[in-house]
């Protein structure tokens, strides 16, 4: 079973996203969209409660989860996880595996990726004062100490 992301990082997404119990049509992708940002089968005028988006965004999340589990091979704590996930759910799998934050942490260079999370802070080259709070938190939730970190 793939690792899962823990309260903390769960957390820091939903600060991040809008919660939205009713479909809307974000003016970024055209594609109707309902709770934190879940689109899968989504049709204008479907509504939902609050579990069953946080029930969409668990389900969203399983792609960054294996991301992350399956492309870092040194071992981390449940914060430095859910920090990578969060990162990987927004930037994507395709630019987390190619990136030299992955290539620092794999060398065990635990520093150096974590001064990597600031580098994506830019949409369509502009740099959006949104992403780099996220990318901040992501950051922090990071290097939360921990003394505890579970192979991957």
């Amino acid at each position: 079973m793939t690792r899962q992301i823990n309260a903390a990082g769960l957390d820091l997404i939903k600060s991040f996203e809008t919660l939205k119990l009713s479909a809307y049509m974000p003016t970024q992708n055209d594609v109707p969209t309902i709770g934190w940002g879940h689109t899968s089968g989504v049709k204008m005028g479907d509504t939902c409660t609050e579990d069953k988006a946080e029930a969409f965004l668990r389900a969203d999340l399983a792609w960054a989860e294996a991301a992350v589990e399956d492309n870092v091979t040194v071992p981390l704590t449940d914060d430095e996880f859910a920090g990578l996930v969060s990162l990987c759910f927004n930037i994507g799998a395709a630019n987390f595996d190619h990136s030299t934050l992955l290539r620092d942490l794999d060398s065990g260079d635990y520093d150096a990726a974590a001064a990597q999370f600031a580098v994506w802070n830019k949409q369509h080259g502009i740099t959006l004062g949104g992403l780099v709070r996220r990318r901040a938190a992501e950051e922090a939730l990071f290097e939360t100490p921990n003394p505890v970190a579970v192979e991957s």
